[in-house]
């Protein structure tokens, strides 16, 4: 089952999280080989994508969806990675063939330094004129090299965007996809634990979140897709005050929101002319999410459904079916 753990290290400004994506990962993966499944670089990059999605979203509180988007400019065209507030995830990429089973971020995203990501922040329900929240991470760092690791260009984006000392290790293969998180907090405001009972210094402080993340970037790909959570964090912080976060908190798990209503609605944007010609050039409109796989097919007689006035719709038509 796929776990998320939060903690936070006593006496120090530094918080953490550690996720394992595996039943609601291989079912998402599952779903894709229907189509013809992913290259071995992509299903790490994407896994990889979604993993840190989800920590991301673990430490806001934010009522939306945070989605994690790359657009490039080599074989893979595009690649989403979208998390909801109880942790519901989904992913999808689009890629061209010929992809080198030892393709890097680089060679997949940014063959011509055209690539980029973003994060959205997308509300769950918008105020009048509000718009998602969008972050630009930059495929390279401030000396203008070409970043090769997704973890490192989402280090670099914490600190330089949210002014955040944050490290990243992520991995993920076709069974499993992980990430761990660790963070440095703001040491004014309430809640914070660092300094509890005396006063610490600066360079105290920054002691304490090198001196872990030092621990952390120890962790290796293989640790981290093999090891259970409590191996993992027990062999990378046995000589620190690791405090545990438990309490209500939703697993993170595979969940698409695609419905026959959404794409209902969809078509009638389109208009009835433009279905009308898919139908008379195919028989039936087939709209397939890119999610999860799921096809949604509309004959004439849904077709004409979808247009008909409310009032008109035969008793039993609210809602297509």
């Amino acid at each position: 089952m796929s776990e998320l753990h939060k903690f936070l290290f006593d006496g120090a400004p530094v918080r953490g999280a550690l996720v394992r994506l595996t039943d609601g990962w291989r079912e998402l993966l599952q779903r894709r080989a229907e189509a013809g499944g992913y290259p071995a670089p992509v299903t790490e990059l994407l896994g990889e994508m979604t993993a840190a999605a989800v920590l991301l979203h673990s430490n806001i509180k934010f009522a939306g969806a945070l989605v994690l988007q790359i657009v490039g400019d080599g074989p893979l065209k595009v690649a989403v990675a979208e998390v909801q507030p109880d942790m519901a995830f989904r992913a999808t990429a689009t890629v061209t063939p010929g992809v080198d089973a030892a393709a890097d971020l680089v060679q997949l995203v940014n063959v011509h330094g055209q690539g980029c990501c973003a994060i959205t922040l997308d509300p769950r329900q918008r105020q009048p004129g509000q718009q998602p929240y969008q972050g630009i991470v930059p495929l390279h760092d401030a000396d203008g090299h070409a970043l090769h690791r997704l973890s490192d260009m989402l280090g670099l984006y914490m600190r330089q965007s949210e002014q955040l000392d944050t490290r990243l290790v992520l991995a993920a293969n076709d069974e499993v996809a992980a990430g761990l998180l660790i963070q440095r907090m703001p040491t004014a405001g309430l809640g914070n634990l660092a300094g509890r009972g005396h006063e610490r210094s600066e360079a105290d402080e920054d002691e304490d979140f090198r001196r872990i993340a030092t621990l952390a970037m120890s962790l290796t790909r293989d640790e981290l897709l093999r090891l259970d959570a409590d191996t993992l964090l027990h062999r990378l912080f046995w000589q620190e005050h690791l405090m545990r976060l438990e309490g209500p908190r939703s697993a993170p798990r595979f969940a698409c929101t695609c419905s026959r209503e959404r794409v209902a609605a969809m078509l009638r944007g389109l208009g009835p002319a433009e279905v009308e010609s898919i139908l008379a050039e195919r028989g039936e409109v087939d709209v397939g999410c890119e999610f999860c796989g799921q096809h949604y097919r509309f004959d004439a007689v849904d077709a004409a459904r979808l247009f008909l006035a409310q009032a008109q719709q035969p008793p039993g038509s609210d809602h297509v079916q």
